[in-house]
């Protein structure tokens, strides 16, 4: 069973700092990691003028690019299709890290810095299992999440590697 975990927060929290420093060492304790980044506008991932650009400016519902060294498919839609189907078309590993998608169902880790001003999301969403952050709590209150030390990517890669599927 592939693993999934969420990695949610606010915008500036540094859920993709965390993501790029956790990576490597999950990679070292042997797991195969794919991530899977929610972007809240358009994106283009290849520029006007360039070959794929220009299939899907003329109409392709899906481009497909492919060089010796990697591949993306880009697609159209109107209305993308649920991120479990998504997920079903990737390859299989051990974890896929999602950044974003507050609202899935699946376990969460939360990123959150005190510095933002923003109020943690843990409280109001029960699939938060644990919090990453600058401040840790003294004593946590009971039916909290655990906390993690953000500035301590080995403790966090160390807290994921661990976990056992849900």
């Amino acid at each position: 069973m592939r693993r999934i975990l969420g990695i949610v927060g606010w915008s500036g929290s540094g859920k993709t700092t965390l993501i790029e420093r956790v990576l490597p060492l999950l990679r070292a304790r042997g797991l195969s990691v794919s991530t899977v980044k929610h972007a809240h506008h358009g994106f283009d991932m290849d520029r006007p003028g360039k070959d794929s650009f220009r299939h899907r400016a003329a109409g392709a519902a899906e481009t497909l690019v492919i060089s010796d060294s990697r591949w993306v498919l880009l697609a159209e839609a109107t209305t993308p299709p649920p991120l479990e189907t998504l997920l079903e078309r990737m390859a299989s590993v051990d974890l896929v890290l999602v950044e974003g998608f507050k609202s899935h169902p699946f376990p969460k880790l939360e990123v959150h810095r005190a510095a933002l001003g923003k109020p943690p999301l843990w409280p109001s969403d029960p699939g938060v299992i644990a919090v990453a952050t600058d401040i840790l709590p003294a004593a946590p209150a009971a039916g909290a999440p655990r906390f993690l030390p953000l500035a301590d990517p080995a403790a966090v890669a160390a807290w994921i590697g661990a976990r056992q599927p849900a």
